[in-house]
């Protein structure tokens, strides 16, 4: 093995040098008389820095020609190749057209990025909540703290200190002031007040420190104010001169003088801003707005006179503008007026506004139509001129000649080749509107026109002038937004032409759109913005070509349909839905509306109904509602039949449920126990039928078995939560008030999001009287349930005083969006403090968050028939047999109980209201 040689043995690496790392290099010893040996060059140091790194690996991958990269990152720095190169027109096309790109891009999926985003952050405040929410609920249940109970809380601060606290009470001493200090007191803040034979007076405290009045300055000041006041007022009468004694009104210079109040406030204001604008005028004599300013400030403090000699001197100085010439027309009277504005013409015989000003200072026809000549000489292309001449016209054949004349000087002027054509007759009138699309090639008004135009001539469904419009604005690359042609759509609307809107929305609503452009949510949102505006005619034409496009789409039919039912005629509706069910024949809910709507004539439904089995055989919904044909129309053998041979080809729990209820509305109670057992045997999972079985045994006076059956039944459906509520009221009902909390108790274990159980839980504790154990539950359910509006609404109206009503309300709305319960809460408690207005507007916001709610339309209508004309009744009542609800704690009550079988809409709403506490 070789031996190994010693450190101070071994050669140096290389380009070592001693003592580099300490910076002891270049230095001179004593036994050195010399310089030093020099350390290496840093050339040499930099190369042995470089050489070790790539030894070690870290070696840095950068080039070495480091450019600064943030000249690429603006698209306006362009270097190299691009440095020189000219921004020409198709740079800046290619530059749009790439920017309509990211924008469509953009706007493809910007629904989706936003729900996306939405959930996102509702997800994240979820996880991470506010302090104040986390204590929200321990804060809530303060509420059932008695008053007794917080005022037994114990104080911490009495725990320590409490002898100390006693020990300085009795140390306390109270003395009587002396009267001396009082009166010390009393006088300290008084003054003297000393008036000279100079008129000055002097205020003086004890203390000998005072200010000085001067009491002739402020009467000279009261003069002048009086003064200015006596000059406006001679000034603004009419009917004497001014300055004599008649020239101010006696009876009305009071009125007069609070007009002028002002007067006394700003007299020294007016003095400033009079030497302001004397300083501007002087500086600059041929601004005209300085002197309109000044005349103005001289009317402003009551001087017409000087205003009229100021702006006659502005007119000199500035004698070619216009303004200062009209302001001088309407300082002065009229037959000043006439010759100022001949003045003024003499100089500006081109101002288009002092001849109309010229024109409106004469009083007959005739005058006025020689001075709107003599202007219309002077300025032959003043489109204002020739308007004001036209309607100066009383015969129509002389403002057509004028109109004629006024297009061939004015060929660009849009309005008036649309008068020159409502003037012609038809037939001219499509001649003027060809030479006006030739002269305006771009204007889509004159396209509109025209349609209008055939539409009166009884051709708007045989002339396709929208379509020719359409290819020829996109020829001319002129072709309006989307929403322009809407906008124009509605106008035609508003003016009766009907035809023009459906032609206008028919060519123009799809173009320029792709497949790919989510067109069905823009021509819904179309759709819904018109609807909002009131222009159902316009929707209905949107609905009518997104249909033709999307004929397979429920959604859209859907809209169609529900637009025509709030605003459309049984007609209308009837023919959208003929065109559903052509379109979706195997949409059920279509062919049962269609069947509802032509229910009032027997026949057609049944041959809707036939129709609607041979596209959809065995079809529940469809079976149910032939049957529901034949017992409205009290055919009971053809019922049954249908509902035996429903039972027999559609095997549902819904069809045995309607057999059971059919016989209970008949009055047969054994057959619809009998039926109940048998689909029970089929259906156990199936809760209304379990609720039939109970009702039907209540209905027979057998208790006992009626709660068999509910307690079956809960039992067998737990998440059903009416046969709790009919459980726990069996019991509640019998007087087994705690047996009734029992049942709600369990039916919490299973329910507890369940704002019903809560709140028939809470009414338990009420009707026991005992509202303190109701106001503990109410805090317990607002935390398990905190969004509900049936609790906020309980709590409100009968838990808490009249008092705090508002504060609950206004706390609850903001916790719970859009709850129709509430609303009609809100509503209610506005009525009660006979804000009808308020309270009416919150019913129909009610109705307009959930028109199924028969609730809000019982409540509604009885606020009506306390508060609201006969006619606001009946439209009411029009609207609920339209909407058809079939939802409410209320209504429900009332529209399933067995003997209202056969009641109509309207007959469920007046019985729902009389029963309407």
């Amino acid at each position: 093995m070789a031996s190994r040689r010693d450190f101070l043995n071994q050669p140096a690496p290389e380009n070592y040098v001693a003592g580099l790392g300490r910076g002891a290099t270049g230095f001179t010893t004593r036994s050195d008389l010399g310089p030093a040996r020099e350390g290496p060059s840093e050339d040499q140091i930099k190369a042995a820095v470089e050489k070790r790194t790539r030894q070690l690996g870290l070696s840095d991958s950068k080039d070495d020609d480091n450019e600064d990269d943030s000249r690429f990152q603006d698209p306006d720095n362009e270097v190299g190749l691009f440095a020189g190169g000219i921004y020409e027109k198709d740079d800046e096309e290619a530059d749009r057209i790439w920017q309509e790109v990211d924008e469509k891009i953009a706007r493809r999926r910007q629904k989706q990025r936003e729900a996306r985003e939405k959930a996102e952050k509702e997800e994240y405040e979820r996880l991470n909540p506010k302090i104040s929410q986390q204590f929200a609920g321990l804060k809530r249940a303060l509420e059932t703290v008695t008053d007794e109970e917080w005022a037994n809380l114990p104080d911490p601060k009495d725990l320590t200190g409490r002898t100390k606290r006693a020990r300085q009470a009795r140390m306390q001493r109270f003395y009587a002031v002396p009267d001396s200090v009082l009166a010390a007191a009393r006088d300290q803040g008084q003054f003297g007040t000393t008036v000279a034979d100079d008129g000055s007076a002097t205020e003086t405290n004890k203390e000998g420190t005072g200010t000085v009045t001067d009491f002739a300055k402020i009467g000279a000041a009261r003069d002048k104010v009086l003064r200015a006041r006596l000059e406006q007022e001679s000034h603004s009468s009419g009917t004497a001169t001014a300055g004599s004694a008649s020239s101010i009104d006696p009876k009305g210079y009071l009125t007069s003088l609070q007009n002028t109040q002002g007067a006394e406030q700003s007299i020294g204001d007016i003095e400033q801003f009079r030497k302001m604008l004397k300083s501007a005028v002087d500086s600059n004599p041929k601004q005209a707005a300085s002197w309109i300013a000044a005349a103005r400030l001289e009317i402003v403090a009551g001087k017409p006179v000087a205003a009229r000699n100021l702006i006659a001197k502005g007119c000199e100085q500035c004698p070619k503008s216009e303004d200062i010439w009209l302001e001088n027309i309407h300082l002065n009277d009229n037959h000043n007026a006439k010759v100022i504005a001949a003045n003024a013409l003499r100089i500006n015989q081109k101002s288009v506004k002092l001849w109309v000003e010229a024109m409106k200072l004469e009083n007959d026809p005739r005058s006025k139509k020689k001075v709107i000549r003599h202007a219309l000489d002077h300025n032959p292309e003043s489109e204002a001129l020739w308007k004001e001449a036209v309607n100066l016209e009383e015969d129509v054949e002389d403002a057509r000649i004028l109109l004629a004349k006024a297009t061939e000087l004015i060929p660009q002027s849009l309005d008036l080749w649309l008068a020159l054509a409502r003037m012609e007759k038809p037939e001219n009138a499509r001649k003027v509107l060809n030479k006006a699309v030739k002269k305006l090639p771009n204007s889509h008004e004159l396209w509109i026109a025209a349609a209008r135009l055939e539409e009166q001539l009884g051709e708007g469904h045989k002339r396709p002038v929208m379509k020719n419009a359409v290819k020829f604005l996109a020829r001319q690359n002129a072709m309006p937004k989307r929403e322009e042609w809407i906008a124009q759509a509605e106008k035609c609307e508003d003016e009766g032409a009907i035809i023009t809107c459906q032609n206008i929305i028919q060519e123009t609503l799809g173009y320029g759109l792709d497949e790919d452009d989510d067109r069905k949510e823009l021509w819904l949102e179309d759709a819904k913005g018109s609807i909002s505006r009131g222009k159902y005619a316009t929707a209905r034409a949107i609905y009518s070509y997104a249909v033709r496009v999307f004929s397979t789409s429920k959604t859209v039919f859907n809209a169609a349909i529900d637009m025509e039912r709030n605003y459309g005629t049984k007609e209308e509706l009837c023919k959208v839905l003929d065109l559903a069910v052509e379109s979706c024949p195997n949409v059920e809910t279509f062919w049962l509306q269609l069947a509802k709507e032509k229910s009032g004539v027997a026949e057609d439904a049944r041959r809707v109904l036939a129709r609607a089995f041979s596209q959809n055989p065995n079809n529940e919904n469809i079976w149910l509602a032939a049957v529901k044909l034949e017992a409205d129309n009290n055919d009971v053998q053809k019922a049954r039949h249908l509902l035996e041979l429903g039972r027999d080809k559609a095997p549902t729990d819904r069809m045995w449920m309607r057999s059971v209820a059919y016989e209970r509305q008949l009055g047969n109670n054994e057959t619809a126990l009998d039926l109940v057992n048998k689909g029970l045997q089929l259906f156990p999972d199936a809760p209304k039928l379990w609720m039939m079985k109970g009702q039907i045994y209540e209905d027979l006076g057998k208790i006992d078995e009626a709660r068999e059956a509910y307690s079956t039944g809960a039992r067998a459906v737990p998440t059903s939560v009416p046969i709790w509520l009919l459980y726990s009221r069996l019991e509640e009902r019998v007087g087994k008030v705690v047996k009734a909390r029992s049942v709600l108790d369990r039916a919490r274990i299973a329910l507890p999001k369940s704002a019903q159980l809560w709140c028939e839980a809470i009414r338990v504790e009420r009707r026991a009287k005992d509202m303190d154990q109701a106001r503990r539950l109410m805090a317990q359910a607002l935390r398990e349930v905190p969004k509900s509006g049936l609790l906020w609404a309980e709590r409100i109206l009968n838990l808490e005083p009249r008092t705090q009503r508002k504060t609950l309300l206004a706390e609850a709305i903001k916790k719970v969006e859009d709850d129709p319960i509430l609303l009609v809460t809100a509503a209610r408690i506005l009525w009660s403090e006979r804000k009808l207005d308020r309270a009416q507007n919150w019913f129909e916001k009610a109705l307009l968050l959930d028109r199924d709610m028969g609730d809000t339309w019982a409540w509604y209508y009885k606020f009506l028939l306390q508060h609201g004309t006969e006619e606001k009744q009946v439209e009411l009542v029009n609207k609920c047999v339209l909407n058809d609800p079939k939802h409410g704690e209320e209504w429900t009550k009332v529209a399933k109980d067995p003997k209202n079988a056969g009641l109509g809409t309207a007959d469920i709403l007046k019985k729902v209201t009389g029963q309407l506490a």
